[in-house]
């Protein structure tokens, strides 16, 4: 046994050696980053914590994180109930039901730049714009979806629900398979509607996978980039500008290379963040796979 544990850690040992240079050695200069004032080009200086406190002392930081915030309700709001209903009534088709998955999934394979160009022509401001034609055949005029701080946000949630959900609804299809037949049919005896079963057996079914869900869903809604950097580059007046889009205008966008110090010690923050709802999901998951 000891031979043979010996000869598995030798070709374990390059695979080891890979991942924690490719891995944690980026970590660990991003911690040590987050106490230097750097450009990457002069000579790094030990500020201690002075690129955090910077952070908190930027007005965009505490815009950036209540747009975060925002999105993230919206998204929860919209984007997370509707692949559920979605998935309830495809599972009431009898007929055609790969098709009509297929059709919900077709936008996850889309690539994500690709769709926000295509949306981009959606959300056209002029009146040959997709949306602005169709309000134009009700009468009502052409509407500056991303060029207005009001409904830019919206707009954004709208795109990136429509491109999330279908992975969502495919979960909860599967999910659906897993509650028994005869729960349903003991409901529709006592003559509850589609709705009242929903209510009285598959909520309370799928309460796990609904949590679980919930968790990866605030996750990566405050992980969200893309849409904020190709729609609006964070405006207008920085009414889309997210934490990691403001990391990126930390790096890339200041004079002389960037503010990589502070660009880190957002990132940080947003880390431990994550790494709390981390810590969570995988406790549920881990109480819901014991039972």
């Amino acid at each position: 046994m000891r031979r043979g544990g010996l000869t598995t850690l030798l070709f374990l040992l390059p695979l080891l050696i890979i991942f924690g240079v490719f891995s944690w050695t980026p970590i660990v200069e991003a911690v040590v980053m987050s106490f230097q004032k750097t450009n990457l080009v002069t000579p790094a200086v030990f500020v201690g914590w002075d690129n955090f406190a910077a952070v908190f002392r930027d007005p965009t930081f505490w815009i950036a994180v209540r747009n975060t915030a925002y999105f993230a309700a919206l998204a929860l709001l919209f984007g997370y109930p509707i692949p559920l209903v979605a998935a309830v009534l495809m599972s009431e088709v009898k007929r055609m039901k790969g098709f009509y998955s297929v059709l919900a999934y077709l936008p996850v394979i889309i690539p994500p730049v690709v769709s926000v160009l295509l949306w981009k022509i959606f959300y056209d401001a002029g009146p040959n714009g997709v949306f602005n034609t169709i309000l134009g055949w009700v009468g009502i005029p052409p509407q500056p979806w991303i060029q207005d701080a009001t409904t830019a946000m919206p707009s954004l949630v709208l795109e990136a629900t429509w491109a999330g959900a279908g992975a969502t609804i495919i979960i909860y299809l599967a999910a659906l398979t897993s509650v028994s037949p005869d729960l349903y049919d003991a409901a529709e005896v006592d003559g509850a509607s589609i709705w009242g079963k929903v209510w009285h057996v598959t909520l309370p079914q799928l309460r796990g996978i609904l949590f679980i869900t919930l968790i990866l869903q605030i996750i990566a809604t405050a992980q969200v980039f893309l849409q904020p950097f190709l729609f609006t580059g964070g405006g207008p007046v920085n009414s889309t500008t997210t934490i990691l889009l403001l990391i990126y205008q930390y790096a890339f966008t200041n004079s002389l290379g960037g503010a990589y110090g502070q660009a880190t010690a957002l990132s940080l923050m947003l880390a431990v963040f994550l790494a709390v709802l981390s810590v969570v999901y995988f406790r549920v998951t881990a109480k819901w796979s014991d039972n």
